[in-house]
């Protein structure tokens, strides 16, 4: 919207706004979400398929350890790279799920994998710096970049590469502004991830050329297909995103953290005391129960459901017609083409996805958050909800379609 027509924004530019700020783009999974509550507010009766977030909460078990804590005065200050305790219990946690060992000392425990992404940046970002990534991919990861001065460039990523950076094209694109990497694997928005060899070759091709990599590991505990590894496997100089809002299904609490190589964990403690002081310690010391057999059981049976779920949901959007040309094997996202459907707005996202949650109370996400790369094209659903509300939701969207 133009500032002529925006009062709140005539007002922010009095305030002499840092350029930064135009750098950053609305996020507009949270402006779908916004939409989809005040409907609700309203009487609908909405299914929310839009933002990323488990309908699980946390583990019984984590939610016992943060009352304990809270009885227990464990309300204050901790230190700024995180409870020893817990950073251990991660380290412990790699060498069972991944057989990574990882020393404790390389892990910094952050107000959510949002921090974790944001202390990486400013530690190695300078102004001017390009910073490469797949199109499409999570749209706060290039926000992060810009808003340290950084340039993201996103390279196209089809459905023939599973939407994933490759090797060769950090060769091609690789300049002397270029500074490093920011990938996910699996992805958001496209649940799908990179091979081993794949992300091998990318971190073997950024460390060639002096780079950082940076990986996003959010989603993989919630891998379906195969054995989930670690981009930890291929070398002390990578770095890894993670968060217990996933597979720990702990959004609300804030909790991620960050896998570095030895000399980054004082340029980052520096940075956290400075810019969070620390993470919330009442989330942290229930993060200890994360790994008690009891909680890793239930994430376990919750992670086998959204297969299930998975494995229904891909079949029944192929058959609506919507585009999915790869089977996501990980998180709980499909980003599917909408350009062949028998809809009025199947050449814009943006529009049709507005459609869908005004015509059928189902609420998705336009491509235009992901990228550049073909968003007209694509929606996200998130099936981060019960079973049987996702049926519904294919329900009313066969009605829909079939107008």
């Amino acid at each position: 919207m133009n500032a002529p027509n925006n009062p709140e924004l005539q007002a922010a530019r009095a305030l002499q706004l840092a350029q930064r700020v135009d750098a950053i783009e609305p996020f507009r999974v949270m402006e779908m979400v916004k939409a989809a509550a005040d409907l609700k507010h309203a009487g609908a009766d909405i299914i929310s398929m839009s933002v990323g977030e488990p309908d699980f909460t946390a583990p019984e078990p984590v939610a016992q350890a943060a009352i304990e804590a809270i009885r227990a005065g464990h309300t204050q200050y901790t230190v700024s790279l995180g409870l020893p305790a817990l950073r251990e219990a991660i380290a412990g946690h790699y060498a069972s799920a991944y057989g990574v060992s990882i020393d404790p000392r390389r892990i910094v425990v952050t107000a959510g994998a949002s921090a974790a992404l944001l202390l990486a940046c400013a530690a190695l970002v300078n102004e001017g710096d390009e910073v490469l990534m797949p199109d499409p991919c999570y749209p706060c990861n290039r926000h992060f970049v810009s808003a340290f001065g950084g340039k993201p460039v996103l390279l196209p990523c089809g459905a023939d590469a599973r939407y994933q950076l490759s090797a060769a094209q950090v060769a091609e694109h690789w300049n002397a502004r270029t500074r490093g990497v920011v990938v996910a694997s699996p992805s958001n928005p496209t649940g799908t991830s990179m091979t081993p060899a794949q992300l091998q070759e990318i971190i073997q091709a950024v460390r060639a050329r002096g780079g950082f990599s940076v990986v996003d590991e959010l989603y993989s505990g919630l891998c379906f297909d195969g054995a989930p590894v670690s981009a930890l496997s291929y070398g002390d100089d990578v770095i890894t995103v993670n968060s217990f809002s996933k597979y720990f299904h702990m959004t609300g609490w804030r909790l991620g953290w960050l896998v570095v190589p030895e000399a980054l964990v004082p340029v980052l403690e520096k940075l956290a005391q400075n810019l969070f002081i620390c993470p919330s310690a009442i989330a942290q010391y229930a993060a200890l129960a994360c790994f008690s057999q009891e909680a890793l059981a239930i994430c376990e049976a919750r992670r086998l459901e959204l297969k299930r779920r998975r494995d229904y949901f891909v079949p029944a959007l192929r058959e609506l017609g919507f585009g999915v040309p790869v089977m996501p094997d990980g998180g709980f996202y499909v980003y599917a083409e909408i350009d062949k459907l028998a809809h009025k707005d199947a050449g814009d996202s943006t529009a049709f996805a507005w459609s869908v949650l005004n015509d059928t109370h189902v609420a998705i996400v336009p491509g235009d958050d992901f990228g550049f790369a073909a968003p007209r094209k694509h929606v996200r659903f998130s099936y981060a909800t019960k079973y049987e509300r996702i049926q519904e939701a294919v329900d009313r969207l066969a009605r829909v379609l079939s107008r």
